[in-house]
């Protein structure tokens, strides 16, 4: 009997140390709000790393969630988000660099309403040219715009990040007043526009133009980064800034609510990096997506704000008329 009592006290004390166990490693899933376009690069990737999750941290899953919405999304994110919240939303220099100045009364926060965590990736947009034109690099573009009485470009948006690029890589040239920009509802139908002979040229992201580039109704001039690109079909396009003219990648900011405790940023932070560096992910980026891993600190984040904010300063006027 005495021995029976033992097993039963035994196996009580073994249930119990178990369900503490249980309750102490309970998970924590972080939902991560993308505020574009549900079907957009951001919020695949998004989804892509919340599946990811799982594989490095036995405590913390990352969920996507995509609402088109833009500065309404994240105002009503600010709104209802308060300090160490399991919430996390995007932003990118849309809203900080030119949304904050061409239409500030949209944003109903600022930088400072932010804990950031990490740059999810970077995307180099690329000029593409109809075919027609037979445009291949920088040095042939600046030919034809010397003599071009008008320079047509399709961009996602009346002043998308697209729209800052074309302004800015035109306007350096010395031919802003030549711009005309032509906005469409999507990135995808501002990349098709070109070979639909509708505009001269288009900014876009690289997957985005690559299928018309592979049927031959465009060519690619050049990247806006600060040198050729070195990855995808694309590799060895001259980037435009080795010819001095200005350019920004696009990115999505990974942000927490700020007053979050610094090490649960730390530890999302820690996360993203693991799944950024797996070897899946970088080679699915690259390859699929035409992306760049491009993992950043708290000050470059905020010396790529700048930077943008100095382009649309500087070009605005082309954009917005």
């Amino acid at each position: 009997m005495r021995k029976r009592l033992l097993s039963l006290g035994l196996a009580l004390t073994m249930s119990i140390g178990a369900l503490a166990g249980c309750s102490g490693s309970k998970k924590t899933s972080w939902k991560v709000t993308c505020p574009w376009a549900p079907s957009g690069v951001a919020a695949v990737v998004s989804q892509k790393a919340a599946e990811m999750s799982t594989k490095y941290s036995e405590d913390t899953t990352l969920v996507a969630e995509a609402i088109k919405g833009d500065a309404a999304t994240v105002n009503t994110w600010v709104a209802d988000t308060k300090a160490n919240d399991p919430e996390l939303v995007f932003v990118g220099e849309g809203l900080l660099s030119i949304t904050s100045v061409l239409d500030p009364a949209k944003m109903q926060f600022t930088y400072e309403d932010f804990a950031y965590v990490e740059n999810l990736y970077s995307s180099i947009f690329v000029l593409s040219a109809d075919a027609k034109l037979n445009i291949n690099n920088i040095s042939e573009l600046e030919s034809y715009v010397a003599q071009a009485d008008e320079i047509s470009v399709a961009v996602n948006g009346a002043t998308g990040s697209e729209a800052f690029l074309a302004a800015s890589l035109f306007g350096a040239m010395g031919a802003g007043d030549k711009v005309k920009l032509t906005p469409y509802q999507s990135a995808a139908e501002a990349a098709q526009a070109v070979a639909k002979g509708e505009t001269s040229f288009a900014v876009s992201h690289q997957s985005q133009i690559l299928e018309t580039y592979q049927q031959k109704g465009v060519t690619i001039v050049c990247a806006f980064d600060e040198k050729a690109l070195e990855h995808g079909p694309f590799a060895g396009v001259e980037g435009v800034g080795e010819s001095g003219y200005p350019y920004f990648r696009n990115r999505c900011f990974i942000m927490a609510r700020a007053g979050t405790d610094e090490e649960k940023v730390s530890q999302l932070k820690s996360l993203y990096d693991e799944i950024l560096a797996d070897e899946e992910v970088v080679t699915w980026l690259q390859d699929t997506m035409l992306l760049e891993v491009d993992t950043m600190s708290k000050e470059d984040v905020e010396a790529h704000i700048n930077n943008v904010l100095e382009i649309v300063n500087e070009y605005k006027d082309i954009v917005a008329g």
